[in-house]
């Protein structure tokens, strides 16, 4: 198989020249595009600017940085939202040596001179288990939006059923006027959009408050009050929480009214 297939890249490292060229030479020919690295200062700064590379083949010792030093390097880098999986190559390794990697989170180790089909077999299986946990992470970002837009449309719910039960819910004659309970209000139409808990949050927003503060005192979560502030920031046309904070200042009397009367 001469074609390149794999859609993932495999960062081959080496302080051998030889073997990184041998080990390419092999993989390419099975189908993987390769990232050879002479050494683990290049192997880290590819991997930091690569986001397609997914496996990685490593040396036990080398100069600088050894292999298990590498990839924690590596863990470091890719965080929580980036998956990948690590194979050690090595001439010479005792029991507390393959232990160490295993720890690290290293899949798999051979050792030198290496047995080039086995070595395929390991490398697939470890793309197989790559793919597994790609799936998981997207699954787990999904899940997550669906959580913070099912909080989202529950607050929105809540909100609505608000204004229902409201005295004034049947609105106002003027789009310039806001009836409320000490009167109505003059305030420019742009923040007659916003609902009660806007509002809310954009008082906060006024007081300083930062996001997980807001959100302690108003019952929800942080991610919540994020879509509540990008939302009154939309609808407000202002740029920044800056922005708006100065907007509703003192000095802006007529929107401090609209905002702390609801």
């Amino acid at each position: 198989m001469n074609k390149l297939t794999s859609a993932v890249k495999v960062l081959v490292v080496d302080d051998q020249p030889l073997i990184v060229e041998e080990l390419c030479e092999f993989l390419e020919s099975s189908g993987y595009r390769c990232v050879p690295c002479g050494s683990s200062r290049q192997a880290l700064q590819r991997f930091s600017e690569d986001a397609e590379i997914g496996l990685v083949l490593c040396d036990l010792h080398m100069p600088d940085m050894d292999g298990i030093e590498l990839v924690q390097a590596m863990q470091k880098v890719a965080g929580k939202a980036r998956a990948f999986e690590a194979i050690m190559l090595t001439g010479r390794a005792d029991k507390q040596d393959v232990i160490k990697a295993l720890r690290t989170g290293i899949s798999d180790y051979y050792q030198k001179p290496i047995n080039l089909d086995e070595l395929l077999e390991g490398l697939q299986r470890q793309e197989a288990a790559l793919e597994e946990r790609q799936k998981e992470l997207q699954l787990g970002h999904l899940n997550q939006k669906l959580q913070y837009l099912s909080e989202s449309i529950n607050d929105l719910y809540q909100d609505l059923d608000k204004v229902r039960r409201s005295p004034g819910a049947g609105g106002t004659d003027d789009g310039e006027l806001v009836a409320e309970d000490a009167g109505s209000v003059e305030i420019p139409t742009i923040f007659n959009q916003l609902s009660p808990r806007q509002l809310d949050v954009a008082r906060l927003v006024g007081k300083g408050q930062t996001n997980y503060q807001i959100a302690c005192e108003l019952g929800i979560t942080e991610n919540t009050v994020k879509l509540y502030v990008s939302q009154v920031l939309r609808l407000t046309h202002m740029h920044n929480r800056t922005q708006l904070a100065l907007a509703l200042s003192p000095s802006n009397s007529a929107m401090r009214q609209r905002v702390t009367a609801h």
